[in-house]
């Protein structure tokens, strides 16, 4: 079996490079007999020798091919085929003790060897430079920073987990770059609500204040601005489910019914103005932009943090009434933060879920009243008195479900 599978590694990766190793003089002196031959080589020595064959074998063939390559006539420096001829050995090795796992790794490779020419284009022609630093910022965030924060409350009253608060941080990048990436792939032609509940994920208020200042440029795109403007909240709704998911199931169990008829309500005020944005003959030319945004994550954790101090020092003095005071407040600037600290301080027992919901909500309803001001400041009279009732709906059916839920 160890060398059937083997074999079948070998003839698989063999297969394609044999198609792309060219002809004539210049070709690459690796082909299907090549890769075959390696693949029973490695499998062969583990069975002989063990690991030790395995590794002077190993040895040889990086050997023999770095020679081969020194002494190639192409003129292509990439070094893919002397790698996956190396790999293949090794594959066939392991395929004697882990068949499955290797092959399934043989296959990967095949794949990605024969993608290069539209993996070569995605990275040259369809990433943008921006979105490749902000792919390594968000690399940099996840695989350094986040390991080396401490796992446990620090700071008064123990109101603070760096590491708990810095996922926070993550995942609102992670959400960000979803919506960029449904924008990318859905094109600008399908108008700017797609637009604005992309965007929305980064920053509803920010949005709104955008999409206000695109109906006033060019007011024959007001209901489609509306449209995207409204569509923003839906992914504020739904920013909600996934921080509260991360941080306290209990609490966003209690507030499930309640965002749900928010969510509800925004999508159906959205659809309507979507619908009366595709009739209209404007054009909606949509920049790249950034995958998202880190000054919004970073203030957003800087913010987070500050409402976890000031809301457990207000909840100390003055119980449940200050919790939801200070929420009231930081929901002026940001609704997500004083959710996350109110669920985390359900979530470390200091209140229950239940109680979490009325700060929430609190929060939700004064940055609805930052989103109003926005609104009409950017997009004047005309784009306000249609986005406003949108908004107070979508307040108001959030309050009514938690009322609901609560009999």
């Amino acid at each position: 079996m160890a060398i059937a599978v083997a074999l079948g590694i070998g003839l698989l990766i063999g297969l394609e490079r044999e198609r792309s190793k060219g002809e004539g003089p210049g070709r690459s002196p690796a082909g299907l007999r090549t890769f075959a031959a390696a693949s029973l080589a490695g499998a062969i020595s583990v069975l002989i020798g063990g690991k030790g064959l395995l590794a002077v074998v190993t040895a040889g063939i990086i050997v023999v091919t770095a020679i081969a390559y020194l002494r190639s006539r192409s003129d292509d420096p990439g070094l893919t085929s002397e790698t996956a001829l190396i790999l293949t050995v090794l594959l066939g090795g392991l395929a004697t003790q882990r068949p499955i796992l290797a092959a399934g790794v043989a296959v990967i490779l095949s794949i990605l060897l024969a993608a290069r020419a539209v993996l070569h284009d995605f990275v040259r022609s369809v990433l943008s430079e921006n979105e490749v630093k902000d792919g390594l910022i968000f690399a940099a965030a996840t695989l350094v920073v986040l390991p080396l924060l401490p796992d446990q409350p620090v700071g008064p009253f123990g109101a603070l987990n760096p590491r708990a608060i810095w996922i926070i941080g993550i995942l609102i990048m992670a959400i960000g770059a979803a919506g960029h990436i449904s924008k990318r792939l859905l094109g600008a032609k399908r108008g700017l609500a797609i637009a604005g509940f992309a965007s929305g994920f980064v920053s509803s208020t920010a949005t709104i204040g955008a999409m206000g200042a695109r109906a006033r440029k060019e007011p024959e795109l007001l209901g489609a601005a509306t449209a995207g403007a409204t569509l923003s909240t839906v992914a504020t709704i739904a920013q909600f489910f996934a921080v509260l998911a991360a941080t306290s199931l209990p609490t966003l169990r209690a507030l499930l019914v309640p965002l749900l008829c928010a969510g509800a309500a925004a999508t159906i005020y959205g659809t309507i103005f979507t619908l009366k944005g595709m009739r209209e003959t404007g054009t909606a030319e949509l920049e790249h932009g950034r995958a998202f945004s880190l000054p919004s994550a970073l203030i957003l954790a800087l913010t987070l943090s500050g409402v976890l101090l000031l809301s457990a020092s207000l909840q100390e003095a003055f119980g449940e009434i200050g919790l939801v005071v200070s929420a009231a407040v930081a929901g002026l600037a940001d609704t997500h933060s004083p959710a996350v600290a109110a669920a985390t301080l359900a979530a470390s027992g200091k209140i229950t879920a239940s109680d979490a919901v009325a700060p929430i909500l609190a929060a939700l309803s004064t940055n609805t009243l930052s989103k109003i001001v926005v609104g009409w400041i950017s997009g004047e009279r005309s784009f306000a008195i249609r986005l406003i009732p949108g908004l107070i709906l979508v307040v108001a059916a959030a309050w009514a479900g938690a009322i609901f839920d609560a009999q």
